[in-house]
């Protein structure tokens, strides 16, 4: 298959090497900020905004013109907003509405670049938020995050087309390995997609000290983005981005 990158400010992702998406994970806007000043001097191809670490979650208003003073200072970087719920392995205690609103004010401010849509959501809130950030022209990445395990081969790659047919921009799963094979599993499933099924980009990750490698291994089996840390991880595995770029780079010199 052939895959269509995803291009925000003059960064496709889907094309060359895996890019590097850098989270913040900021309490306050002071947090924010000075995390957003410590991405200088490092190779940050996305920044994300991790807004269920935010205390002001509750307050849309707040979140929105958050957003776009981030959106502002990250020195032309595309921002990712993502709003990681609870079930998901994040902070935001949200139920289906909550999570729809939050997400669908900021899409609509349009302040952000990309923005994170779980794909296990209520399906009328996963469609509406599809249809603003269609109507936005805002991609959209559909996640899954599996924090207990790592399912099996076909499942991934069912998962990974079932977002692509409801239309995702974006295709995104990370696993929980539980052991070396479960690593190989999702690479092999992230390889077989893409080889045969995908048009569009896909993410995918294991998460933990196991899954290290699928972190710096995207760019052999297909996988068009990687997450790295600058002080707190996101998530678990995260590697510091310096590390993360120099492993790229090994892996594909020419980029």
């Amino acid at each position: 298959m052939t895959v269509r990158p995803v291009i925000v400010r003059g960064v496709a992702i889907g094309q060359g090497r895996p890019k590097i998406v850098v989270p913040l994970t900021g309490a306050t806007v002071e947090e924010l900020r000075a995390e957003v000043a410590g991405l200088a001097g490092h190779a940050v191809d996305v920044v994300e905004w991790r807004a269920d670490h935010f205390v002001e979650l509750t307050d849309t208003a707040r979140v929105v013109s958050t957003a776009q003073l981030l959106a502002g200072e990250v020195g032309g970087r595309p921002l990712l907003f993502t709003c990681r719920t609870v079930a998901e392995g994040g902070q935001a205690s949200l139920d289906d509405e909550g999570y729809g609103n939050v997400n669908l004010a900021v899409v609509e401010s349009g302040a952000v670049d990309l923005v994170d849509v779980e794909y296990e959501r209520d399906r009328a809130v996963v469609d509406r938020l599809l249809a603003a950030a269609r109507r936005r022209g805002v991609p959209v990445i559909a996640s899954y995050h599996d924090f207990t395990g790592t399912p099996d081969r076909d499942q991934i790659i069912g998962r990974l087309r079932a977002m692509q047919k409801l239309g995702a921009d974006i295709c995104k799963i990370a696993v929980m390995p539980q052991s070396a094979a479960d690593v190989l599993t999702l690479l092999d499933a992230t390889r077989i997609t893409h080889e045969r099924y995908a048009d569009r980009p896909l993410i995918t990750m294991a998460m933990g000290r196991l899954g290290v490698l699928s972190r710096i291994a995207g760019q052999l089996v297909g996988s068009a983005a990687t997450f790295g840390m600058l002080g707190k991880a996101s998530a678990p595995g995260q590697v510091h981005v310096d590390a993360l770029d120099a492993a790229l780079r090994l892996l594909d010199p020419g980029a």
